[in-house]
């Protein structure tokens, strides 16, 4: 037979279960502004009827229900968004990364301006050809412009070859500083495992813990490419709890090329840069484990700045700063080779002091041997540096001569080899700074393109997880009423009890 105190435990359980929604409402609104913080709801359940099957339940006409309870506390999260948001953000975080180094490069170029390379050749060629107008002893105003417009253009060489050589120390810097992040990450996630671990076998779900996790997983996932796969707690652990996560980086192919967090054994593994004795990146060490810098093609923020910084591929450094100092090179030597030739095929004023028939070679600037570091080299000789007579604008024995001059100005146009191809240092700059302009130009919209996509999937996973304070103050309300209900049940249960404990005593 039933219990005349039946519906006192009914409403009551009503009473605690509304009551355990009310504050995880609260809960909800005092984080409607913590970041990755996913709203929780109460999983409300039938507690189990009465009476059970069983021999010697009581012949009543059927089963009648017990009330409610609180089964457990959820965080309302949708795991195929978090994979589709990480996969932009990991893209966003490569483009945005090379879109930066680009821009740095082409602040640096300063092109097309008027303080740019370009137009300091520009310049220099044309005091040439104000100099072959006028190449006598007592003009010699045009010699020392055409001096002074040499110094300048040797010192905007050495200035683009300084400064990209300072940028790409600073990146060497955010290479390090990357790897240590995604090392700090990868423990921070690792201890978070251990907690929840500890906390699931007891039949809980650590949600705020599972925020804070997947916050560290965001933010990992723009520095590298990851997979993520849970594994179970064991224990008493619900069926929706989450487990530890095992972190693996992959490959641009999605292939596995080392375990970050180890979920089954609860350990994370180190992150090291390994350079090559020429200083370029040549490797990256996880957990001991040493994978090829040719292999590590996980995209993300680390990989964009060992592109941009420079890697050894076998013995030969690429990147995009290592390349582009080198192309500088080229074109320094191969200005200065041809430069230099032609000059010392002409005649200087000093010759027509010493002996007009006898010609004595020099150079307008200083020798260069080899194109490596040429741009950062290049200087004017001595010999010009004492002296702007020493400049050879003739082509012939005699006074007011400026043929020299003119071919010294044509080596702009003429045709040499730069870089194992034939053309002109003008040509070649140019197209120099174009295949710049067209790789910052493809980095930033490619950079403008996942963040949109990435942006997007964040709207929409905000829309699923994020709390909204409409809603919440809804439910507050359903949830109040839901309270003052059952406790009305409660009242009402009194009343019926004094009825038939005081009403009917004596009768």
């Amino acid at each position: 037979m039933r219990s005349t105190f039946m519906g006192l435990e009914t409403a009551k359980r009503g009473m605690f279960a509304q009551q355990s929604a009310l504050y995880t409402t609260g809960h909800n609104i005092s984080n409607a502004n913590t970041e990755g913080y996913s709203r929780q709801r109460v999983n409300f359940s039938a507690t189990d009827p009465y009476p059970t099957a069983s021999i010697n339940r009581p012949q009543i006409p059927g089963q009648m229900g017990t009330g409610v309870e609180a089964g457990s506390v959820q965080r309302i999260r949708e795991s195929f968004l978090d994979v589709q948001y990480r996969t932009e953000n990991n893209k966003l975080g490569y483009w945005e990364s090379k879109a930066a180094a680009l821009t740095k490069m082409e602040d640096i170029m300063n092109e097309p301006s008027n303080y740019g390379l370009s137009k300091t050749m520009d310049r220099f060629w044309q005091s040439l050809h104000d100099l072959a107008l006028n190449p006598s002893k007592e003009n010699s105003g045009a010699r020392a412009v055409v001096r002074e417009r040499g110094i300048a253009v040797a010192d905007t060489f050495q200035y683009l070859s300084g400064s990209l050589q300072s940028i790409q120390r600073d990146l060497k810097e955010e290479v390090n500083i990357t790897a240590k992040t995604i090392d700090s990450l990868a423990r921070q996630i690792n201890n978070i495992n251990r907690q929840i671990a500890e906390t699931e076998p007891h039949g809980y779900l650590p949600n705020d813990l599972y925020d804070q996790r997947d916050l560290l997983l965001d933010q990992l996932s723009s520095l590298a490419n990851i997979k993520i796969t849970t594994e179970k707690s064991g224990g008493n652990a619900l069926a929706i709890a989450e487990g530890a996560y095992t972190i693996e980086l992959l490959n641009d192919k999605g292939q596995p090329l080392a375990v970050l967090v180890d979920g089954k054994t609860l350990q994370a593994n180190s992150v090291e840069v390994g350079y090559h004795e020429s200083g370029f990146t040549e490797k990256i060490i996880i957990g001991g484990q040493e994978i090829n810098i040719s292999d590590f093609t996980s995209t993300g923020k680390l990989r964009s700045l060992i592109d941009s910084y420079g890697y050894m591929d076998g013995a030969e450094v690429k990147g995009l700063y290592p390349e582009m100092l080198h192309e500088l090179d080229k074109m320094a030597f191969a200005f200065v080779t041809e430069f230099n030739a032609v000059h010392q095929s002409g005649y200087n004023l000093k010759d027509f002091e010493t002996d007009p028939l006898v010609k004595t070679p020099v150079n307008f600037f200083a020798e260069l041997t080899d194109y490596k570091g040429a741009a950062g080299k290049i200087s004017l000789s001595n010999e010009i540096k004492s002296s702007p007579d020493y400049i050879a604008a003739a082509s012939a024995p005699y006074v007011g001569n400026g043929q020299n001059a003119i071919r010294l100005a044509e080596v702009k146009n003429s045709v040499m080899t730069i870089g194992g191809r034939s053309t002109s240092i003008q040509n070649f700059y140019e197209s120099l700074i174009g295949k710049m302009a067209v790789e910052t130009q493809e980095a930033q919209r490619l950079t403008g393109n996942s963040r949109s996509l990435r942006d997007s999937v964040e709207n929409r996973r905000q829309s699923v997880s994020a709390v909204s304070l409409d809603e919440e103050m809804t439910n507050m309300i359903q949830f109040q009423h839901a309270y003052n209900a059952s406790a009305r049940m409660i009242s009402l249960q009194d009343e019926i009890l004094n009825t038939i404990i005081n009403g009917l005593r004596g009768r």
